[in-house]
């Protein structure tokens, strides 16, 4: 029976990741905590677990002294002695010492070890729990590509396989207005990893700036290699995003390497967003010159600082509602592109 146990330990160490030794510290938790199920909350107890020999021991210690008065605990003298010595304190029966007696596992009560089964258990859905948390950690700030497994038509989630596990799109970070199918393939932001054992292990988005950025960073040589890095993003999934690039090549135009000819680069983006817009947006010191360019497509006549996080722009009359944008849009992703807190767009 030991040696299939620890077989068992081999096989899920090698099958499922689990490390053994970490099984191990957990079976010994599970039959001290039966232990004391069988003697009442009793606590002196010693667990030996030898892989190499494949033995499982258990030993109740108890105190050697002259009169007995909690037999689950203390041991006469007398008795001791009669114990081999290698199991004595010492190697010699004395007043105050104390003795191992070896208890079979197999006398252990039905409850108690119900109560093994369950730490055992529990210790393997830790494992693998942690595990997978580990898998996710990893993949934080990244996409994967997951598959549509289930709609709830209830509450409006898409459960997807991501390679290492289940997980939940929930509405809340999914793109507005775009359709999914059991069967689809898509690409999703690992936006964060709960550390804690409620909630949900993993939260996955459609949403996140950070998806736009990534498949900028995958699509795009020139940021792969550093030579264009994205300074600052914004974005209104399903709408509209603006992203600020800069080069550290001066022979290299950052908006030109991010669009390609006749917008090459870009296509594959904008179809995986669902032909969502985006402004690529070259990055600039010159507040002015950023604010400019961020309020694209609009030409503005000039902006004027008026102080350090608010701004006053000018256009003309034909500008004005393509530079304030849909209900106050293209303003509203410029503002947090550059980092204003208010852009105030008038005419001349």
């Amino acid at each position: 029976m030991n040696t299939e146990f620890f077989n068992a330990l081999d096989a899920l160490e090698k099958e499922r990741g689990i490390p053994k030794q970490y099984m191990l510290e957990r079976v010994e938790a599970a039959l001290i905590s039966a232990f004391k199920k069988d003697k009442g909350g009793a606590d002196n107890v010693r667990v030996v677990l030898d892989s190499d020999k494949k033995e499982v021991k258990v030993y109740q210690v108890k105190t050697i002294v002259e009169e007995v008065t909690n037999p689950h605990t203390e041991i006469t003298l007398d008795e001791a002695k009669k114990v081999n010595r290698k199991f004595i304190s010492g190697g010699v029966a004395v007043i105050g010492g104390t003795v191992d007696i070896e208890l079979k596992t197999k006398n252990f009560g039905r409850i108690s070890a119900q109560t093994a089964k369950q730490v055992i258990i529990q210790g393997i859905r830790e494992a693998e729990h942690q595990k997978m948390k580990d898998a996710y950690e990893s993949k934080r700030g990244e996409i994967v590509t997951a598959q549509i497994i289930k709609i709830d038509p209830v509450n409006g989630n898409v459960i997807v396989h991501t390679g290492t596990s289940e997980a939940v799109l929930i509405p809340d970070q999914q793109i507005p207005g775009e359709v999914y199918n059991v069967g689809d393939r898509i690409k999703v932001f690992i936006a964060e990893v709960n550390r804690e054992t409620k909630g949900p292990l993993v939260t996955i988005s459609r949403r996140h700036p950070g998806l736009v950025k990534r498949l900028f960073e995958i699509e795009i040589p020139e940021i792969q290699d550093g030579t264009v890095i994205i300074k600052s993003i914004s974005r209104e999934a399903g709408s509209r995003t603006k992203i600020a690039v800069e080069s550290r090549d001066e022979n290299v135009d950052p908006v030109g390497a991010c669009i390609g000819n006749h917008g090459s680069r870009i296509a594959s983006i904008l179809s995986e967003l669902g032909n969502e817009k985006i402004d690529v947006i070259k990055y600039s010191e010159n507040p002015e010159e950023y604010v400019r360019a961020a309020l694209s497509p609009a030409t503005v006549t000039s902006v004027t600082l008026d102080g350090e996080r608010s701004c006053r722009v000018i256009v003309d009359a034909d500008q004005l509602s393509l530079a304030i944008g849909k209900e106050g849009q293209n303003a509203r992703l410029a503002a947090r592109l550059t980092g204003f807190k208010t852009i105030d767009i008038k005419t001349v």
